[in-house]
């Protein structure tokens, strides 16, 4: 038995969709796998690449000793490229083959999480209409909130799928503005009523989950650490730039702030850690510090900041770099990050219907 979750696009919350689901599934199966087939952000595993969401459900569900069999393909840089010159369908379309192979006969179902659209991956003759296809797996599709677009959207890759003979189960959809979480639940499903689609789940949208963590902008801006390890998990819900007089500072801090600024100016640290100083941290209080230009704060300055427990993370770009850098970065679920991953699988529990799911695969495995 298995499933395929598919997406309307990239970022629709696939990755979460899948994460959640496991959780839930393996509750009703007594042994349950994971496969990426195609993956696009890798690691180098034992000199594999590894997709990173593969990396991620096996850290969160202990599938390590699966690893080398749940992304059979790894998209380097050139890759399509060289594939349209001088590449080899068959031999692609064997190494999905032959590592499902192998999860599913060690497995009683297989949760197999696509890349992006329907389309994806046409380029190598491996879009996820195809594996879906060669796995002999129905589908589900994620999708972002609203109504007209998303529901544009699943239509289209519906249609993908459909075209390639292979069956949807309905749609997630995912990211829904809470203030208007009622009203899109109830016109999106009557929309796609309308179409024949089943909606398995409306899933509202959570900031937690879409906030990074220090971890996740240590890794991300490629910076380094130079205190606070234990406060790592501290999410990030804004940022400050400390590019006015230093006192004015306190005046946008508030819980999940982050402090920019070069780390030769200790007027605009020293501020910005005065919550804690005068006892009043849950006012006046931030996540963590980036240090810019590369500049290291004063040795002083900087066993102030360890004290209090407070990242503090040098970076070589500048202020406005950073700040922007962190403006248009996409956060992806780490297996460190316990709260959101706690948070994820409620989620799914509670807006998914996953029983309706289970009876739907098991009437047509």
């Amino acid at each position: 038995m298995n499933v395929y979750i598919a997406a309307t696009r990239q970022n629709d919350g696939k990755t979460m969709v899948s994460l959640g689901l496991f959780n839930l599934l393996s509750k009703r199966v007594k042994n349950i796998g994971y496969m990426k087939p195609v993956g696009q952000q890798f690691k180098l595993i034992h000199r594999k690449k590894i997709d990173k969401d593969a990396i991620l459900m096996a850290k969160i569900y202990g599938l390590e000793l699966d690893l080398m069999h749940m992304n059979p393909i790894a998209i380097p840089p050139g890759f399509t490229e060289r594939h349209i010159l001088q590449g080899d369908c068959f031999t692609l379309r064997e190494k999905v083959k032959n590592d499902y192979s192998i999860l599913s006969k060690k497995h009683d179902f297989v949760l197999i999480e696509g890349t992006g659209h329907a389309g994806v991956g046409s380029v190598f003759d491996m879009s996820n209409a195809d594996v879906a296809e060669l796995l002999g797996a129905k589908v589900i599709i994620v999708s972002s909130g609203g109504i007209g677009k998303p529901i544009d959207e699943i239509m289209l890759n519906h249609t993908k799928f459909e075209a390639q003979g292979v069956e949807v189960l309905g749609v997630i959809v995912n990211k829904v503005r809470q203030d208007k979480y009622q009203k899109i639940n109830h016109l999106v499903r009557k929309g796609l009523a309308r179409k024949k689609i089943n909606v398995l789940g409306v899933i509202p949208f959570k900031n937690v989950l879409s906030n990074p963590t220090m971890a996740e902008l240590l890794e991300d801006l490629g910076g380094e650490l130079i205190c606070g390890e234990k406060k790592l998990s501290n999410v990030v819900e804004r940022f400050v730039i400390g590019d006015m007089v230093a006192h004015e500072i306190l005046e946008f801090l508030s819980g999940g702030t982050l402090l920019i600024t070069s780390g030769n100016r200790e007027d605009f640290i020293f501020s910005a850690l005065s919550g804690w100083a005068l006892h009043c941290a849950g006012k006046y209080s931030i996540s963590g510090i980036v240090a810019t230009y590369g500049k290291k704060p004063p040795q002083k300055v900087i066993e102030v900041i360890e004290k209090y427990d407070i990242p503090l993370v040098v970076v070589k770009e500048d202020s406005f770099h950073t700040a922007s850098l962190i403006s248009n970065m996409i956060f992806k679920l780490r297996a460190e990050d316990k709260t959101k991953i706690r948070e994820t699988q409620e989620l799914i529990e509670k807006y998914v219907d996953v029983d309706r799911i289970f009876d739907m695969l098991k009437k047509n495995p």
